[in-house]
């Protein structure tokens, strides 16, 4: 049976470690509050945005012109990778390297694979294996701003026209409640002119436009692709932080039985020590009295 200094020390060590987990489930908790309040505000934006493109491309009968629509034979794939600079969030950040690795070998196993990654945690692992990472971005994660999101899709953006990527797109954990993170791939660039008339057709307003189409739905484009990249981190930090409070209040839970088990097993080595000294007295009694 274990000693009882050292069961003493597992326990203190286990009781140490729970105070812990406790306390970094009540931060992730408030920053999930502030993250959950961001996204739900962002979203309705965002959405009228991808409603007002869709219904303006389709009422140009396909005469949208935009570099950000022009559809290439593929044969060079950026795929953007979005985690967190910290761990200890169960398995937000592993679900977007595994995503990446599902696309690597299947969608995209004849082609050309390039990574930008943003946060940390992804980048270590995906680096080390190799993978050709053109792009890696920490601070996004760090410190969301609306300007260095759209200064990184710009970066994007100018090497799809350029066609050093023939195809874009993004993999990030959509935040849908506390205890549930859904990993996306959702195609980035080019925006397909079919899907988005196809999409519209259902719902389209008669706009009153003070300049061209044409010119409103190329000033657009670059906005809505800004606008889906800011999103999805929005959605990312969102997730990390639900990921985190779960993953800490299970960790929480367990520290507990393990302690729990831990103090059972030290009354019990307590109590047989008691009972090896009581006996050993009484025997020696006996000795003592013959």
């Amino acid at each position: 049976m274990a000693n009882l200094k050292d069961l003493r020390n597992r326990i203190s060590s286990v009781g140490s470690t729970m105070q812990i987990t406790s306390a970094m489930k009540m931060v992730s908790a408030a920053k999930l509050s502030k993250a959950q309040d961001a996204i739900a505000k962002m979203r309705p934006y965002a959405d009228t945005l991808k409603e007002l493109l869709q219904d303006l491309s389709a009422s140009l009968d396909n005469e949208a012109n935009s570099p950000f629509t022009v559809e290439r034979e593929v044969k060079n794939v950026l795929i953007i990778a979005v985690s967190s600079n910290k761990g200890l969030a169960g398995a937000f950040n592993s679900n977007i390297v595994k995503q990446v690795k599902t696309l690597a070998t299947g969608r995209f196993k004849n082609e050309k694979i390039s990574l930008a990654v943003i946060g940390k945690k992804a980048y270590e692992v995906l680096d080390s294996k190799s993978y050709i990472i053109d792009y890696h971005n920490e601070e996004l994660v760090n410190h969301i701003d609306y300007k260095e999101v759209a200064s990184f899709t710009e970066k994007i953006m100018k090497d799809f026209e350029a066609e050093t990527y023939d195809q874009v797109v993004l993999v990030y954990n959509h935040f849908k409640n506390a205890g549930t993170q859904i990993v996306l791939t959702e195609d980035f660039l080019p925006i397909k002119q079919d899907m988005l008339d196809a999409e519209a057709e259902t719902n389209q307003i008669d706009y009153i436009f003070e300049q061209e189409k044409q010119t409103i739905v190329e000033e657009l484009i670059p906005k809505a692709l800004k606008m889906q990249l800011f999103k999805a981190l929005r959605d990312s930090i969102a997730s990390e932080h639900g990921a985190r409070m779960t993953a800490m209040h299970k960790a929480t839970d367990n520290a507990k039985e393990l302690r729990d088990d831990l103090k059972l097993s030290y009354n019990k080595a307590r109590q047989a020590a008691i009972t090896n000294e009581i006996l050993e007295i009484v025997a020696g009694a006996e000795a003592l009295s013959d």
